[in-house]
């Protein structure tokens, strides 16, 4: 039970402190789930965070069932979920009370200024964190070269061609299957 519990408060503290969306709570979750708590390895957190990314759903409460599951099964699962989503569901309900009156409020304005900045930091952060957990810029140069093409195809695919998601990363996956199965 304590360590339910222990997930449920863990992942609301995530919640209550990521400010930008799931990708910027990536190294907070980390932090807790890897080097604190130790429930998963970092290879283990690196495939979650790739498997989140590809589900449908916001990626932060796939990241905490898949979490909470791998930790203590469903009641895991559970708990890390309801712990991500209530500050958030808190913070909205608080936030679209009062938007209205303060969406023209240049203090408002200014202050959200600010945190688009830090929060676009957090996700490019959380990009480069990926990229070191998948050792994309590791000492073997075929692999490396491999996983650039992958990441430069994909970009330009969603970027550019504007291509769907799903396709880009179902092509993906059968790039490496072919590559390195």
């Amino acid at each position: 039970m304590m360590e339910l519990l222990q997930l449920f408060i863990t992942f609301f503290m995530i919640g209550l402190v990521s400010f930008g969306g799931g990708y910027a709570m990536i190294p907070l979750m980390q932090t807790e789930v890897v080097n604190r708590y130790q429930w998963l390895t970092l290879d283990q957190f690196t495939d979650v965070t790739a498997i989140a990314g590809m589900s449908p759903g916001p990626i932060a409460v796939n990241m905490a069932v898949s979490i909470g599951y791998m930790h203590k099964q469903l009641p895991g699962a559970v708990a890390a979920t309801l712990g991500i989503i209530g500050p958030a569901f808190l913070c909205i309900l608080v936030l679209a009370a009062f938007y209205k009156r303060m969406k023209n409020n240049r203090y408002w304005q200014g202050s959200m200024f600010g945190v688009r900045a830090a929060v676009t930091g957090f996700i490019v952060y959380s990009a480069i964190i990926f990229t070191k957990n998948n050792a994309l810029f590791g000492a073997n140069m075929w692999y490396t070269l491999s996983q650039l093409i992958i990441f430069g195809g994909s970009f330009i695919a969603i970027a550019y061609l504007k291509k769907h998601p799903v396709y880009v990363i179902a092509i993906s996956g059968l790039v490496g299957i072919a590559l390195y199965s």
